[in-house]
């Protein structure tokens, strides 16, 4: 299993899954330093996220998720085409 990780959202406003890797496990999800925009970070509980329901992240900050049961869960999505996030497993279960 793999305990980090990049997700580039390739077309800005098109959401992607962070992975898709079981995880059972807190997770820390951190905008890329580079990025000029702000990502999106969630679900809206129909395998989506977007500027109006996302946790909003701008360049190198970070949140983190108590318990993911597996990425696909996490939605990424970002205000610049190939922008994104990288992420870290911090606990293991």
């Amino acid at each position: 299993m793999a305990v980090s990780g990049k997700t580039t959202v390739t077309s800005a406003g098109t959401a992607v899954a962070l992975g898709s890797q079981a995880v059972y496990a807190a997770l820390l999800v951190k905008a890329l330093a580079g990025n000029t925009g702000v990502v999106y970070v969630g679900n809206d509980g129909a395998g989506d996220v977007s500027s109006a329901n996302g946790f909003e992240l701008g360049a190198g900050e970070v949140a983190v998720f108590d318990y993911v049961s597996d990425l696909s869960r996490l939605m990424v999505d970002a205000a610049v085409s190939g922008e994104g996030v990288c992420w870290l497993v911090i606990g293991m279960v």
